[in-house]
């Protein structure tokens, strides 16, 4: 694949949305506010993360690139973007998640690339490598990993846990700030929920008082398709949006939390699953709410 390394060879960068929360401008990583991604089930292009570690190559012709596959095969092949546009095509509903960090590289093993039912995609813009030892990247080695509280920084031994290559059941709530101030009454709460491994959501509950009760939200992906866990017209690689309109009391606190098809329940504190790491902390997303009638100033 061609090199890409004089200065001539990266593109300006392109105009943004000016809604977007800028986190970085050089390499640029923006994100949208948490009330855009409930605008719509699909995220718009304007809308979605922005996520660089470097700046940003100019491809004039793409044609002129390809796709090299190495290592455990029978023969080396070089596919040019003509053969692969020529393939055909398949399209998969995601959730894409990433970090802050630096350089990412990973791997997935062979048996989850060749299943069939893994929905594993090649993109255009990446090349592919075969290979028989596992990415020896520092996220994989050293970072994406989980271990037990009896293991610090002091003991830590990084080869005896293999890399986190999926993640847990979680949600949250979108249509409002972690701490927020709205009045008194009916409110609409919305947000996602998604759980890794192809896993769909099987509920979603809604708790106005800090847990103690619950109602359950209606969720939705497509319009006019009603949504089932495992079902066939479901994304299952996808979020799913929920939402319910409740009763708000006075200073509440409102709570999602979501179970998956396997019937696997999102952690009530974060104590619960703490690790070294720090890493899925998929516990219970909390709103503190300050009803408009209680806040106020006066002149003394």
């Amino acid at each position: 694949m061609p090199g890409l390394t004089a200065p001539s060879d990266y593109a300006e960068e392109p105009p943004r949305h000016p809604a977007l929360k800028i986190n970085s401008k050089e390499p640029f990583n923006a994100e949208p506010h948490r009330s855009a991604l409930v605008a719509s089930y699909i995220t718009p292009v304007d809308f979605f993360y922005k996520r660089n570690h470097g700046p940003i190559p100019k491809v004039d012709d793409l044609a002129r690139y390809s796709v090299s596959i190495t290592g455990l095969v029978n023969k080396t092949i070089q596919l040019p973007m003509a053969d692969i546009w020529a393939l055909p095509k398949y399209s998969v509903t995601a959730t894409l998640q990433e970090e802050q960090g630096g350089p990412y590289t990973a791997s997935i093993p062979l048996k989850q690339a060749a299943d069939p039912d893994a929905d594993v995609l090649l993109a255009y813009e990446m090349n592919g490598e075969l290979t028989d030892i596992l990415n020896q990247g520092f996220f994989t080695q050293k970072d994406y990993k989980m271990f037990p509280p009896s293991v610090d920084w002091d003991n830590i031994n990084w080869s005896t846990r293999r890399p986190q290559m999926d993640f847990p059941v979680q949600s949250a709530i979108c249509t409002l700030e972690d701490v927020d101030v709205i009045k008194e009454g009916k409110a609409r709460i919305s947000g996602y929920a998604l759980s890794g491994g192809g896993r769909g959501i099987e509920r979603v509950d809604i708790s106005v008082d800090g847990g103690k009760t619950w109602v359950e939200a209606r969720r939705y992906q497509k319009n006019n398709v009603p949504y089932v866990s495992d079902g066939p017209e479901s994304d299952k690689w996808a979020w799913v949006l929920f939402e319910a309109t409740l009763d708000i009391p006075p200073n509440a606190e409102i709570v999602a939390k979501a179970v998956d098809s396997s019937a696997n329940v999102q952690p009530e504190k974060v104590e619960d699953i703490w690790n070294l790491r720090g890493i899925l902390n998929t516990s219970w997303h909390r709103i503190k709410i300050q009803n408009s009638s209680c806040v106020g100033r006066s002149k003394i």
